[in-house]
């Protein structure tokens, strides 16, 4: 069955994108744990992170180290945290988040709904970072 991963990914269900190549994307969540909480996904449905191959996981790393270093750069959090948890979709995906303090990676705080607008802001904001980066992220903002 297609996650709803990959019916973002296809363009089924609109994302807000700031990341796109061959191997996987990177958009950001619409259940913000914080501003800026992006999520790194792999084209490839796979359920489980330890399933992926050795080069997907080191490719996803390596996108979420780029986006963090952004993150960072755009809105200058104490720390951007990672989570891979995998109970709410079964596909796997990179939490990429901003924080300020460890209470910051409950998923507790995750907004039930959140503004387009600012979905948007962010994703520009850590769009502009990327390229600012050196990084061509295959999304036009």
């Amino acid at each position: 069955m297609t996650t709803v991963f990959t019916r973002i990914i296809d363009g089924d269900i609109p994302g807000t994108f700031i990341w796109r190549d061959n191997r996987c994307v990177a958009f950001m969540s619409i259940n913000p744990m914080s501003y800026g909480h992006a999520l790194v996904v792999p084209i490839a449905e796979v359920d489980h992170w330890v399933d992926l191959e050795p080069d997907l996981s080191k490719h996803l790393f390596a996108v979420a180290h780029y986006i963090s270093k952004a993150q960072n750069a755009a809105f200058s959090p104490e720390r951007v945290g990672l989570i891979i948890a995998g109970y709410e979709v079964p596909h796997t995906h990179i939490h990429v988040l901003p924080t300020n303090e460890m209470s910051d990676l409950s998923f507790s705080n995750a907004a039930t709904s959140v503004d387009r607008e600012d979905l948007e802001n962010a994703a520009s904001a850590i769009h502009q970072q990327l390229v600012a980066l050196g990084h061509d992220t295959g999304v036009t903002r």
